[in-house]
């Protein structure tokens, strides 16, 4: 057990440190040039770089500012929620900012921000997303969010990272214009979409519902065919007042077309329910890691 949690460890580590170079890609060679805030300590580190660019040669450099930012943050956080829940925060935030130093800033679309904007939402969508599966986060906004929390408990994580966001952006209207600032806005659309994607199209399922007559056989063929562990509940149909047993499966996404094929062929007047699961934990699927955060 202990060799898959080290495993499993390392993978997440992996998935950290892709994740963190996407996202620094996606500073270096888009939002920084194009002076696209994209929200965050990264949009601060940004707006800081061309504040400061007349009193420092080339500005305040973003990496340096991403780490002063999240020291004291990510200090505070381990205070208050502990070294276990921040420690893979704390290693995707230095990593983060290593990538930021290693990464050249370079004009690589030109100015054309439509290309910037798509190209650069998306791989920090990605990278953002490469960092969620990997258990953690990069600090910045989501930590001032877990850390406002016990502050505001009546309002969520969600939307107070949305509000602080949303002032970053809004402090860029002043100073890069509005229409730069609006781009930002799709950028944090389209990154937040992407990131929801990796992190469910990673990981999602289908849970089945299935109502037959033939309900032992279907229930055989899950068992042995396809390796899945079948639920018999007790049902009844209210109309008829008829007992009708009911199986409940959870298959993979590849699994799903094989469980329609299956049920149909058995019985075609099976009454079938396939809902998306965006996490099943357990055995054959997502495993109960206990390792450390």
């Amino acid at each position: 057990m202990a060799g898959k949690l080290t495993y499993e460890k390392r993978r997440d580590y992996l998935w950290i440190a892709f994740g963190t170079f996407l996202m620094a890609l996606s500073a270096n060679l888009c939002f920084t040039p194009g002076k696209i805030v994209p929200g965050g300590f990264t949009g601060l580190a940004i707006i800081i770089k061309y504040l400061t660019a007349q009193a420092v040669p080339g500005g305040v450099p973003t990496w340096l500012s991403n780490v002063i930012l999240n020291i004291p943050l990510i200090l505070c956080a381990i205070k208050v929620r502990g070294w276990r829940f921040m420690r893979r925060t704390l290693a995707a935030s230095v990593v983060f900012s290593l990538w930021l130093l290693v990464i050249p800033e370079y004009a690589f679309f030109g100015s054309d921000l439509v290309l910037i904007t798509v190209i650069g939402g998306t791989f920090m969508g990605a990278g953002l997303g490469f960092v969620f599966l990997g258990k953690a986060t990069t600090g910045g906004t989501d930590t001032v969010g877990a850390l406002l929390l016990r502050a505001f408990p009546h309002l969520s994580t969600a939307k107070l990272m949305q509000v602080m966001d949303g002032a970053v952006i809004l402090l860029s209207v002043g100073i890069f214009g509005t229409k730069v600032s609006a781009y930002a806005v799709i950028a944090v659309v389209i990154s937040s979409a992407v990131a929801d994607r990796i992190t469910t199209g990673f990981r999602n399922a289908y849970f089945a519902h299935i109502i037959s007559d033939k309900y032992e056989e279907i229930a055989d063929e899950l068992l042995h065919e396809l390796g899945r562990g079948v639920t018999q509940l007790p049902g009844v149909g209210m109309y008829t007042g008829e007992k009708r047993p009911v199986l409940l499966c959870a298959v993979s996404k590849k699994q799903a077309v094989i469980l329609r094929e299956m049920v149909a062929e058995i019985d075609p007047n099976a009454f079938l329910i396939l809902t998306d699961a965006s996490e099943i934990r357990g055995e054959g699927f997502l495993d109960y890691s206990r390792e450390e955060l």
